[in-house]
C-alpha cells in the first residue's frame, strides 16, 4: 500500500443558461423499461445505471448512473439533487465509470443527496483512451443537452421535492486541472489491484502548464497514488502533445503534495549525524512510484532501504518512475512484518537516521485514511524505535478522517517516542507528523543549508512541536 492525495484541482459550477420550454426535445421517459417510480425515494447508497438514447443524436446511447448518499436524510435535510454531464472523452474514466467514483464526487458534494451522472455510452472493449484533450471555449452542444435532459433528471427526482426545487436542480460542471491525458498501460497488482499509469499535461496556475507522470488506483479512483514532473526530452517546450513526444523524468523535484513537507522534517534528525562515517540511512515503508525514495538517494545522498508489499507496484516503480536499483534497496513484503523483524536484530546496519512511512487505508464511506490503525499498533511503534539511532526521527503521513482520530494517533506517539511535532500540508488532507527517539536540542543534521532549495523555507518554518 501507498500514500495518496485528493486531485484537489477539481470544482464544481453550476452552468447558467436561459430557461426555455421545457417541453423542447423530452425525453419519453415512460417508455423506457425502468420505473422510474423507484427514484421517489431516496435509499441510501443505492446505484442504478442504465442507458438512452441520445436526444441530440438518437443512434447513440447515454449512460444514466445514479447514486444516493450513504446518508440517511432527515426531515430538517431534505433531499437534494444534482447533475453532472461527464466530460467528453472521459467517460471511460474510473471517476466517472465506476461507483466508488460516482461517490466519491457526491461526498465532495455534501449537501447533495443523489447525483445524476449522465455521459456518452462507451464500448465494452478496450478502456484505454487514445488521448483526451479538455475542450476550449464554449460548450453550445452541452447546453442543448442538459436543456433535452431536464425531463429526465425531474423524472429522477425524489418526490418529495416541490415543484421550484425540481426546477432548480442544477447541472454541475466538472472542472480539474487536466488539460490532456494518455494512458501508458492497465495493470492489476495482488494486493492494490487494478491501477493505471498515465502521463497529463496539467495547469497548475494561469497560463502555467506543467507535465506530470502519475499512478492511480481503482480502488480509489479519484485519488493520485503518486506523480513526478516529466520533461521533454528534445527541449522545455510545454506546448509539445503527450503523444509522440519523448520524456526524461525529473526526480529531483518533488510535486507530490506531502512529500516536500516529509523531507522538511529531516530538520529534526539530532545532530549525531554529522559524526557519521558513510552516507545518512533511510528506512521508507510504501514505495509507490518512489519519487520519494529516489529523490533522498540523488538529491540528499542517503542509502535508502524500501518496503513494498506489492510486486507489481514496484515493477510499475521501476519501469516507469525511474526507481533504479542503484538507488534503493527494496523489500517486497509486509510492512508491519519487515519492521518487527528488524527490531530484533543486533546487527548495527538495522539501524537507521530515519524511517518514513507512507501507507493508506481505504474505505468505501469515509474514503482514505493513512496510516492503516494496525501500523500504528503500539507494538508497531515500539519496533519502529527499535530500528532508529538515538538521533533519529520517525516520519509519517496522516490522512486523518477527523479530529478524534489524529488526536488519539498524536497520543499513541507520546506513548513511545520523546517528542512529537506536526506540519499541516495546508491541502486540507494531509499532515506530517515526526516523532523524535530522544529530545532534540538546537542543532540539526539537516539545517536549512542540508535541504534547501530542495524544499521550501515555508515547510521548514512550518515545524510546530505539538
Amino acid at each position: 500500500m501507498i500514500g495518496l492525495f485528493w486531485f484537489g484541482l477539481f470544482r464544481f459550477t453550476v452552468r447558467q443558461r436561459h430557461q426555455k420550454d421545457e417541453d423542447d426535445g423530452e425525453i419519453k421517459i415512460r417508455k423506457m423499461a425502468l420505473d422510474v417510480r423507484i427514484f421517489e425515494t431516496i435509499s441510501p447508497s443505492r446505484f442504478i445505471s442504465f442507458t438512452i438514447p441520445n436526444p441530440i443524436s438518437p443512434i447513440h446511447l447515454l449512460r444514466v448512473a445514479v447514486l444516493d448518499t450513504p446518508v440517511h436524510c432527515t426531515e430538517s435535510s431534505p433531499p437534494r439533487v444534482a447533475a453532472i454531464l461527464v466530460p467528453k472523452h472521459r467517460e471511460s474514466d474510473w471517476i466517472f465509470s465506476t461507483e466508488s467514483g460516482h461517490l466519491q464526487l457526491l461526498l465532495n458534494l455534501p449537501d447533495i443527496s443523489r447525483l445524476i451522472l449522465i455521459g456518452d455510452d462507451h464500448d465494452g472493449g478496450s478502456d484505454l483512451p487514445a488521448v483526451y484533450h479538455r475542450p476550449t471555449g464554449e460548450d453550445d452542444e452541452s447546453e442543448s443537452l442538459e436543456m433535452r435532459l431536464k425531463p429526465l433528471v425531474v423524472a429522477l427526482s425524489p418526490k418529495t421535492l416541490i415543484r421550484e426545487e425540481i426546477d432548480d436542480v442544477p447541472f454541475l460542471i466538472y472542472d480539474d486541472n487536466v488539460v490532456s491525458s494518455v494512458v501508458l498501460e492497465k495493470s492489476v497488482g495482488p494486493f492494490v489491484g487494478e491501477m493505471l499509469i498515465e502521463d497529463v499535461e496539467i495547469e497548475i496556475e494561469d497560463g502555467v502548464r506543467e507535465f506530470r507522470r502519475r499512478l492511480r488506483f481503482k480502488r480509489m479512483p479519484n485519488l493520485v497514488q503518486s506523480d513526478i514532473k516529466i520533461i521533454p526530452s528534445s527541449c522545455s517546450n510545454s506546448s509539445l502533445p503527450l503523444t509522440g513526444t519523448e520524456f526524461k523524468l525529473h526526480l529531483t523535484e518533488l510535486v507530490h503534495p506531502y512529500l516536500a513537507p516529509m523531507v522538511a522534517s529531516l530538520s529534526l534528525i539530532g545532530s549525531d549525524i554529522y559524526e557519521l562515517k558513510s552516507r545518512p540511512k533511510a528506512l521508507c515503508i510504501g514505495v509507490g512510484g518512489g519519487g520519494l525514495l529516489s529523490f533522498l538517494r540523488l538529491q540528499l545522498g542517503f542509502e535508502v532501504t524500501g518496503v513494498e508489499i506489492d510486486p507489481e507496484v514496484l515493477r510499475i516503480a521501476r519501469q516507469y518512475f525511474g526507481l533504479e536499483e542503484s538507488l534503493a534497496r527494496v523489500h517486497v513484503e509486509d510492512g508491519i512484518e519487515f519492521l518487527k523483524r528488524l527490531s530484533t536484530s543486533c546487527d548495527d546496519d538495522a539501524k537507521f537516521d530515519v524511517l518514513m512511512v507512507d501507507l493508506d487505508s481505504t474505505d468505501p464511506i469515509h474514503g482514505m485514511t493513512a496510516p492503516p490503525v494496525e501500523f500504528v499498533a503500539k507494538d508497531v511503534l515500539q519496533a519502529a524505535r527499535k530500528v532508529l539511532v538515538p538521533s533519529g526521527v520517525f516520519i509519517i503521513n496522516v490522512i486523518p478522517p477527523n479530529k478524534t482520530f489524529y488526536h488519539e494517533l498524536q497520543d499513541q506517539f507520546r506513548h513511545v517516542f520523546d517528542e512529537l511535532h506536526e506540519i499541516d500540508v495546508g491541502n486540507g488532507e494531509n499532515f506530517v507528523l515526526i516523532a523524535t527517539v530522544t529530545p532534540r536540542d538546537s542543532k540539526s543534521g539537516f539545517n536549512r543549508a542540508n535541504l534547501t532549495p530542495a524544499v521550501s523555507d515555508n515547510y521548514l518554518d512550518a515545524i510546530q512541536k505539538i
